[in-house]
């Protein structure tokens, strides 16, 4: 499995390099390695203490989940497992991280259709919470109305349907008619009652709120890198086009929103006034010290992973 891995991410970096690539030359290459010079490279000890804060802070979030379900694991081997998931980070949306459940199922046994929830809620926290961040922004500075508003309309009846169990029994009823559906019934069901368990309304703010709390510190420090390169912005500013491009590498389900979220980050930050050299350099950064330190991450949580439980498995 952790074979199957590594040629994702090599490939994934392969293409991330190809759109890097894409990015210079439009930008002209030397102004970019210009640019890179003019940044003071001692802030990044700084930026990755706020991904790793970042990365703490969703743990928590997980281990909350994990307490709340009731699954037996330890705080040690949860943490582990957490970090491990990280190195999923490039996969679409970040949903490669149910990785996390085949983990949980090696150590403790627990079903995966019993904690792969966890990951469905982790995504719709953290997409609640960017949206919350985006909605402001795109009502102070207009910009992207529609998109914050019609991303919010999806949520809200997501989880509307989710947390009332007729309308959700009823759908669930109307699947099982489809053959393939029929077959994986009891992991449906399981699958259901435990979205239901921790997309209750006290989970469900409580964890929001504590999403917001880990994006802030990768909002941050794309606002600290954006003054860094004396790019007139606030801190909302910065913190709406961080999130607002997140967005938009998600929908587009590229891996990691390779090309999509650079694309917007760099487009946000030319409309904003800034030049095309320090917008590219700017975007290359944050995504050096949020996406790819994640994987990173992962790439060691796994390998202390594999010493202490053995070969990652799928059985």
């Amino acid at each position: 499995m952790i074979e199957k891995i590594k040629k994702k991410i090599l490939i994934s970096v392969a293409i991330a390099g190809v759109f890097y690539l894409c990015f210079s030359i439009y930008a002209d290459f030397d102004e970019v390695a210009d640019a890179f010079a003019k940044f003071n490279w001692f802030l990044m000890p700084m930026l990755l203490s706020f991904s790793l804060i970042n990365y703490f802070i969703r743990f928590l979030k997980w281990d909350y989940y994990i307490v709340l379900l009731k699954i037996p694991l330890k705080k040690i081997d949860s943490l582990s497992i957490f970090m491990s998931g990280l190195i999923m980070s490039i996969t679409p949306g970040k949903f490669g991280e149910v990785l996390k459940s085949y983990l949980v199922k090696q150590v403790n046994g627990t079903s995966i259709s019993k904690t792969a929830p966890i990951i469905f809620a982790e995504r719709i926290t953290d997409s609640v919470s960017l949206v919350l961040i985006v909605l402001i922004g795109a009502y102070a500075y207009n910009y992207g109305r529609v998109i914050a508003v019609s991303i919010s309309i999806f949520f809200i009846l997501l989880i509307y349907i989710m947390s009332h169990r007729k309308i959700a029994l009823f759908i669930l009823s109307q699947l099982e008619k489809i053959n393939f559906l029929a077959r994986h019934l009891k992991s449906i069901h399981n699958l259901y009652e435990s979205s239901y368990v921790i997309l209750r309304p006290l989970p469900l703010i409580s964890m929001t709120i504590l999403s917001l709390a880990s994006w802030f510190f990768e909002c941050f420090g794309y606002y600290l890198i954006l003054i860094n390169f004396n790019i007139d912005v606030n801190l909302l500013w910065a913190s709406f086009s961080y999130a607002f491009a997140t967005i938009i590498g998600a929908i587009s389900m590229l891996p990691g929103g390779l090309g999509a979220t650079e694309g917007s980050l760099t487009l946000l930050l030319v409309q904003k006034g800034s030049s095309t050299d320090l917008a590219v350099a700017s975007t290359f950064i944050i995504r050096v010290v949020t996406l790819w330190f994640a994987v990173l991450v992962g790439i060691i949580s796994v390998s202390f992973y594999q010493h202490r439980f053995g070969k990652v498995t799928t059985g």
